[in-house]
């Protein structure tokens, strides 16, 4: 993969969780948008940047807080709604911690991956065992979408309900020129 493909992936995954986020902090503060709503087309033109990595890498990066090189809140965004230096410093600490979760929930699953993996290259595939694994797998995502879920209500509790507003305004307006843009490019793109 190219560094500009690359670069481009780690943009859209990372707008996908602000989206996601503000979409929640919408649903708080009580305007109506839902998180589906909030995800811009990702990479492949997917919901929330699954590309071709499959289902499960998009789901590694939805589920963890602070991919993509910072927190889901950037001080940008944060600056664009008018946070304090306060609210900056908490939002940080509490995506912090739960980006240090996630990488440690995300090495875990490696393990289990690749004890999967040994599962499905042995001679005869204990189907128990391959499904004792899978359920594994599954309640660690749902604990990391847990993890996924405080944390955002967590920074949410943070900002003031005006702040939350102008953040799903920030949000949708992102993702209608997302949206305006794949429109853009799927024209543009010659399919074979």
């Amino acid at each position: 993969m190219d560094q500009t493909t690359f670069r481009g992936r780690r943009k859209a995954i990372a707008w996908a969780q602000i989206g996601r986020f503000a979409a929640l902090l919408a649903a708080l503060s009580g305007a109506v948008m839902t998180p589906a709503q909030a995800q811009p087309a990702g990479a492949a033109g997917r919901p929330g940047g699954m590309g071709a990595e499959g289902p499960h890498h998009a789901m590694a990066h939805r589920m963890g807080p602070g991919m993509a090189g910072g927190t889901m809140l950037s001080e940008r965004l944060l600056d664009a709604v008018g946070a304090s230096a306060d609210q900056k410093a908490r939002i940080k600490d509490i995506m912090g911690r739960a980006r240090d979760d996630s990488h440690q929930q995300r090495q875990a699953d490696k393990a289990l991956h690749a004890q999967m993996m040994a599962l499905m290259a042995a001679p005869q595939v204990d189907a128990a065992a391959a499904e004792g694994l899978r359920q594994q797998l599954q309640a660690r995502r749902d604990s990391a979408s847990k993890r996924h879920l405080q944390a955002m209500l967590d920074a949410g509790a943070v900002l003031t309900p005006e702040q939350r507003q102008k953040l799903a305004e920030h949000a949708r307006s992102h993702r209608e020129m997302n949206e305006r843009h794949h429109r853009e490019r799927e024209t543009l793109t010659p399919r074979s």
